[in-house]
């Protein structure tokens, strides 16, 4: 489908995905939400994209929900397990954390409620100078317990500091979110392009299979129940990966000392 809020531009093995509501600092429309859904849905079984960077058009990385469009709406959205809009964005952030590619998110300016989300499910986050960060729902009479912000933020910082930001609403700003883990780095914004082209550059370096598998992995481990779960799957990635002929050109590459030339897989 043709898209409207949000610009994919292919460079390569690489997506780039900016939100595009500039004038509306990016909020997240109904529309929008459409939009990820479909992109995101695709992807899983897209193997020609190993890697997906997420930023935003203008100001700002995303706002959080349109509340405008949301008071004038009439109806619900019959989407979303019997949730309505509410199950349908969720699902957004469930097929990103879903997808087998890596996403690295370039954070400037605000990014508030729903747009927070978006960066918590990415898997890299990247913090422009001026990018402002927080768990907006409770300042609404909503808990912030939403968008899948509970689960993925203990993960990231602990369960202090996300009590802090979920409970306050307060933002965080990008040499906090660098001391406490929430970003992996703070570049001037203007540097923030360049920044996420090294790292796809890194990630791309890896085989197709390995950087899926790891993906995979990490999640999964995560959520672990036991050790010995987590390196049963550690085990079945290996023996996978060890099988591909991408193994043997990696394990060549590194003796002559040169980039792999690894195949699609």
């Amino acid at each position: 489908m043709g898209y409207n809020t949000i610009a994919i531009e292919k460079r390569g093995d690489a997506d780039w995905l900016t939100l595009n509501r500039p004038d509306a600092l990016n909020s997240i429309s109904s529309e929008m939400v459409a939009e990820l859904n479909d992109y995101f849905g695709k992807l899983y079984h897209d193997r020609s994209v190993r890697v997906v960077v997420m930023r935003g058009a203008g100001r700002g990385f995303c706002a959080g929900l349109d509340i405008k469009e949301r008071s004038e709406e009439r109806g619900e959205i019959p989407f979303g397990g019997g949730f309505g809009f509410q199950g349908w964005l969720a699902d957004v952030y469930i097929k990103m954390r879903r997808c087998p590619q890596p996403i690295v998110s370039l954070i400037h300016g605000p990014a508030c409620g729903g747009g927070f989300a978006f960066a918590l499910a990415s898997d890299i986050r990247i913090a422009g100078e001026s990018a402002r960060m927080n768990a907006a729902f409770i300042k609404l009479g909503l808990s912030s317990c939403d968008m899948g912000v509970s689960y993925f933020l203990p993960r990231i910082v602990g369960a202090g500091i996300a009590s802090e930001l979920m409970l306050t609403g307060r933002f965080i700003h990008a040499q906090r979110a660098l001391a406490v883990g929430l970003v992996s780095e703070v570049v001037p914004d203007d540097q923030l392009e360049k920044a996420g082209e090294s790292w796809v550059e890194d990630l791309l370096a890896a085989s197709p299979m390995g950087l899926r598998m790891t993906k995979e992995g990490i999640n999964v481990s995560v959520d672990g129940s036991s050790l010995e779960h987590v390196m049963a799957l550690e085990n079945r990635n290996q023996l996978m990966t060890a099988g591909s002929k991408n193994f043997a050109e990696g394990m060549r590459a590194f003796l002559e000392k040169r980039k792999p030339n690894y195949v699609p897989e």
